[in-house]
Parts: structure tokens; C-alpha cells; sequence
């Protein structure tokens, strides 16, 4: 359901992880303080999403490729604040090496070199969070000033095998919270 906005837009990169199924929650969120919202879905997330039902909940297409040529329409990347949840262990790690083979992590490396409030939000097991490239990964992230929520009271790492277990307890809200508190929109 669309709702009025306010004016601001939040784009939402959505990626191949369990919790991607649930990603309405994040929207409703953003939609009841009032933000439009448009959703980008990675080539491995179309799969887990309801993409009619997204598209009228946003009140716009669910976009996971390039317009074709001549084709126009708003840039995902010119949003107000973008949140990539669920962030998975390959989208965080190309991210963060500059690797832009898909549209959806064009989107997310635009709005970075822009200076747009940028959240993510991993779903990853605990093996492949210890692994170097990740934590470098996050770091580099980091240091360009994007928020990754992992850690001690946002998000930790699951066990591997575990990860349908954690799907009721993904916190879309310490997400919304934090795009909002980095884009200094009034926290409801």
C-alpha cells in the first residue's frame, strides 16, 4: 500500500537470503513515517520475492536489471538513504572490492560515491563472517562510511545451518532506524 510521503525516498537492495522473503516489513516501516520506497532485488533474491505483491506495495516495478536503452525513469541511487538487507557474504565482499557486476550492486556503489546514507544489514553464518575477506570487506566499508550493522546489539552472525532459525528475530527495524538516523529524518 502506498501512503503519502513526505518527500523522501528510500531505496532497498534486497539480496538471495532467507529473509529476503520478508522484506514488506522493512517497506511498511519506511511507508508508515511517510518515505516512498522503490526495491532493487539482486539476479539471486528474485527468486525468494513476491515481486507483483512488492511492486504494488511500493507502488512501483521491482527492479533487478538495467532499463533497456531510451527507457527512463527515476535512479534508484539518487535516494534520500538505501538500505541493502539481507546482505549476503558475496554482495558485501563485491561491494567492498568495487566489483559492479549487477545492477543492484551498481546501485549501492553509486549511492556511496554520492554520499547517500548507506545501511547494511548482513544475514551471514558465522563461518563466512570469520573469514578475512569479509572482515576486511566490512572494515572497507566502514571506513567510506557505511554503516554495516554486525556486531554485539545490531546483527550476529548465525551458526552455519542455522540460518531459518533466525529468520523471525531479523531486525528490519535497527535497519530502518539507522538509514533514518543517517539521513536526519525524525526517528519515530
Amino acid at each position: 500500500m502506498i501512503r503519502p510521503g513526505n518527500g523522501q525516498t528510500l531505496c532497498v537492495v534486497v539480496c538471495g537470503a532467507g529473509p529476503a522473503s520478508q522484506v514488506g516489513v522493512l517497506i511498511n516501516l519506511a511507508q508508515t513515517a511517510g518515505w516512498s520506497v522503490r526495491v532493487i532485488a539482486t539476479p539471486a533474491a528474485v527468486g525468494f520475492l513476491d515481486v507483483e505483491a512488492l511492486a504494488v506495495q511500493c507502488g512501483s516495478e521491482i527492479r533487478s536489471d538495467y532499463r533497456p536503452a531510451g527507457a527512463s525513469g527515476p535512479r534508484s541511487s539518487q535516494a534520500d538513504a538505501l538500505i541493502v538487507a539481507p546482505a549476503t557474504y558475496n554482495t558485501i565482499n563485491k561491494l567492498a572490492f568495487g566489483i559492479n557486476d549487477t545492477y543492484a550492486l551498481n546501485v549501492v556503489a553509486e549511492a556511496i560515491g554520492r554520499g547517500t546514507p548507506v545501511v547494511i544489514l548482513p544475514f551471514v553464518n558465522s563461518a563466512l563472517a570469520a573469514r578475512r575477506p569479509f572482515m576486511l570487506a566490512v572494515e572497507s566499508l566502514r571506513v567510506e562510511g557505511v554503516r554495516v550493522l554486525l556486531g554485539p546489539g545490531q546483527w550476529l552472525p548465525h551458526p552455519p545451518g542455522t540460518g531459518e532459525q533466525q529468520l523471525a528475530e531479523f531486525p528490519w527495524h535497527t535497519a530502518w532506524t539507522a538509514a533514518l538516523s543517517a539521513s536526519s529524518g525524525p526517528v519515530p
